[in-house]
């Protein structure tokens, strides 16, 4: 069997990697094995050739104290019920997985132009939800309280008393009821979402866990639906009708939530060393995409998660308000 991937995964994940690939192709040789760049888990992800056919090869380099350990269940029931990409291979102890290898076109391409995507991934998200609800994580309210907290040590004393102070406003009117909840990616953006030229796949499940119905809801219609029809289209795909009054109103705070747990999230990326944030001036999306457009921002860099952490703060104060009145 080839050694071309050794060089690119740490020595004392070796014997795993080898087990994983001989249970999963016997003697077949690995002809080739060059990384896959692009997600934000930290997980080491190669493109192996192996008889002729292109796989994946995902191996967690460092666990931390918060790592999901229902993720292979949950990325298990996804591929078993056609969500996620097929596995040949899952080893939870190791943290390897060996899957098929999608070959993605742009998400633009997909046939019919938004409003057909829109409704794609409404019925992706359908049929998530009806799979056997994943294991039983933490409560999403819990989790974002804690990135709150996070987040306040990367600002300024006080700065964010007023976001603070709307999450429990917002917490205190949101209807909550575990027995409703279902079988939830909880980080469907754009990164995740694959499209093989014929269907959709979601990918990465290192957050997927039984979470409210509208948490993913929220997550696509803010990065993939951003106008009245395709939000109309989305959700009738998922419901399988129009969302009701009360269904919008839960749509809106719960968008306003994952703006909040987006801007934790980035905040977990914030070096601890670097200057605490003495202000929320926040740039427009237009603003960011131009940045971002002209090199002036770069895509990874820390002064870019920090003015995208300050947009989503600035978001969650502008959408929980909305969501208050309604």
């Amino acid at each position: 069997m080839s050694t071309a991937w050794q060089s690119l995964v740490p020595e004392h994940l070796h014997d795993a990697v080898s087990n994983a690939l001989r249970a999963a192709f016997d003697a077949a040789n690995v002809e080739s094995a060059e990384p896959v760049t692009g997600g934000a888990s930290g997980a080491t992800t190669l493109r192996l050739q192996v008889a002729q056919r292109a796989c994946l090869l995902r191996v967690e380099t460092v666990r931390s104290p918060l790592r999901n350990p229902h993720q292979y269940t949950c990325m298990r029931s996804a591929a078993s019920a056609g969500i996620a990409p097929p596995l040949h291979y899952v080893d939870d102890q190791a943290g390897v997985a060996i899957m098929d290898f999608i070959v993605t076109q742009p998400l633009a391409a997909y046939p019919g132009g938004p409003l057909e995507l829109a409704r794609g991934l409404g019925r992706l998200k359908a049929l998530l939800q009806s799979t056997a609800p994943f294991p039983v994580l933490m409560d999403y309210r819990a989790i974002v309280r804690r990135l709150t907290e996070r987040l306040q040590t990367r600002f300024a004393p006080s700065l964010l008393d007023p976001h603070r102070e709307a999450l429990e406003r917002l917490l205190e009117v949101l209807p909550w009821d575990s027995t409703t909840q279902v079988s939830s990616h909880n980080d469907p953006n754009p990164r995740n979402i694959l499209f093989d030229g014929m269907r959709l796949w979601l990918v990465d499940w290192e957050t997927a866990y039984r979470n409210d119905p509208f948490v993913d809801a929220a997550i696509l219609v803010d990065n993939l639906a951003p106008t009245p029809a395709l939000e109309a289209a989305l959700l009738e795909a998922w419901l399988g009708r129009a969302p009701d009054a009360a269904e919008r109103a839960r749509l809106a705070m719960m968008r306003a939530l994952t703006r909040l747990y987006y801007a934790g999230l980035l905040a977990m990326l914030h070096a601890s060393t670097a200057p605490v944030i003495n202000s929320l001036s926040a740039l427009s999306p237009d603003e960011f995409r131009r940045l971002l457009a002209d090199g002036s921002l770069r895509p990874a860099a820390p002064e870019t998660r920090t003015e995208l952490m300050k947009m989503m703060l600035a978001g969650f104060l502008d959408l929980s308000s909305n969501a208050a009145v309604r």
